[in-house]
């Protein structure tokens, strides 16, 4: 009930420092046109505070950029609802009251550069902190400012996204500080991280985005492979054995559960069934592995001339052993994913009654849905694969009977990308770091 007082004061406080910088934009014509006496000086003091503390008496915020964000929109909101009151303002004065035109001009030039302050002001501070804006709202928001009406609904679309953003972290936040002390994911072994193919477990650039933070905040202990971005199965699999055996003999945690995604699900299958790691690794949690390779990616290898593939090789190669990897194998690590190599490899990668399995799956509804790169594949994986989430499809994710699939409550879906918050998007109806908590939880209430 507190909280829901606060949120309505703080709408109060947004048309009350919206009838504010109305008065004090307008001053000029208020003293002369209607003989409306308000001090000056009274009005300056008033305009800095509503541009330094534009979110007084609202909800409590517990993150400093989340405060930033907010008193960004309550700015343009504030912008917004002046530009409408202040035209209509302009009208009634010019038509109604026929108040002489210069005092009109001059007012508009002292308007103008009120509004513009509470304007950048705003936008400023949006653009700064945002993190949902992306790169993409805040180049479009930039290309569309200069056309009349369009500029207004871009605007309004910014102010929505900064919005439920704010909204939507602080309650992660106080959910997060609710069951802090439960440690809901501090399993008995530790959490293994594998990334896919093509990136690497880079120090300043997290492949798994935002989920290991949620999941440290919430007891869990954290370890990633470290392993190459480009080998064949076989080779990579042998980068985690050692990393695994490397985490067991520094911490004495005797085994870790895996979590993998894509291409790094079949490399732990390979260590657990091949290099003895069976007796190392608790769980292993597959998130969009091909299990049973993918058709595009033959049909790439078969089709494509050998001067390209190997142009293609060659320069990844030398790009990914300047960023770390001592021997990437472009070719290697492409072809184990082929459906017909894949097949092959399970005959010789079965599953250990010593390790629970489990995979999970997600679908890319729409290609337009997604962020780049994954939208622009999702149509052309189609065509080989069928249902997929931008690089693998459907009936490839399944390995056992104990497999799900990511459902998320409309029509965008969740692409081989958002399952390991490649681009740090908050996305409608799925909250992928929420959904590590509970899987990472489910571990934990099972034993491991």
């Amino acid at each position: 009930m507190k909280q829901s007082k606060k949120d309505f004061i703080g709408f109060i406080m947004i048309i009350i420092n919206s009838i504010m910088l109305f008065i004090i934009s307008n001053n000029y014509l208020l003293r002369i046109g209607y003989e409306i006496k308000i001090p000056i000086i009274l009005c300056i003091i008033c305009f800095l505070l509503l541009n330094i503390y534009p979110s007084l008496l609202t909800k409590k915020l517990y993150d400093k950029n989340l405060k930033r964000i907010r008193d960004g929109y309550r700015l343009l909101i504030i912008f917004l609802v002046n530009i409408f009151m202040d035209i209509l303002f302009y009208l009634i004065s010019y038509y109604k009251y026929q108040i002489d035109f210069k005092v009109l001009l001059i007012n508009l030039i002292v308007l103008i550069i009120g509004l513009g302050i509470v304007f950048w002001n705003g936008i400023i501070r949006s653009y700064i902190y945002s993190k949902q804006l992306g790169i993409r709202y805040r180049v479009i928001g930039i290309l569309l400012s200069l056309i009349p009406i369009v500029h207004i609904i871009m605007l309004i679309k910014i102010i929505k996204i900064c919005f439920e953003e704010v909204e939507f972290e602080n309650d992660k936040i106080i959910i997060n500080l609710e069951r802090k002390d439960k440690e809901i994911c501090k399993t008995k072994y530790p959490i293994l991280f594998v990334h896919g193919i093509f990136f690497r477990d880079f120090t300043n650039f997290n492949y798994w985005g935002r989920i290991p933070d949620e999941l440290i905040k919430n007891g869990a202990t954290i370890f990633y492979g470290n392993h190459s971005s480009s080998l064949s199965v076989k080779d990579s699999a042998k980068e985690i054995a050692d990393r695994i055996k490397e985490i067991v003999d520094r911490t004495n945690c005797k085994k870790v559960n895996i979590i993998a995604h894509s291409k790094g699900g079949l490399d732990s299958r390979y260590a657990i069934s091949n290099l003895g790691m069976d007796k190392y690794v608790a769980t292993l949690t597959m998130i969009n592995t091909p299990n049973h390779g993918c058709q595009f990616a033959e049909y790439l290898l078969n089709k494509a001339p050998v001067g390209l593939k190997e142009k293609v090789a060659s320069t990844y190669n030398h790009a990914l052993k300047k960023l770390g990897d001592k021997n990437p194998d472009f070719i290697a690590g492409v072809t184990d994913l082929a459906f017909d190599k894949v097949e092959k490899l399970n005959k010789k990668m079965p599953s250990s009654n010593k390790v629970y399995y489990q995979e999970f799956g997600s679908i890319l509804k729409k290609a337009r849905g997604g962020r780049f790169p994954l939208n622009l594949t999702n149509n052309f994986v189609g065509l080989f694969d069928g249902r997929n989430d931008g690089l693998v499809g459907e009936e490839s994710f399944q390995l056992d009977e104990n497999y799900k699939l990511i459902e998320a409550p409309f029509n965008r879906g969740i692409s081989h990308g958002d399952v390991i918050d490649l681009n740090r998007e908050n996305i409608k109806g799925y909250d992928v770091r929420e959904f590590y908590v509970q899987l990472v939880s489910d571990l934990k209430k099972k034993g491991f």
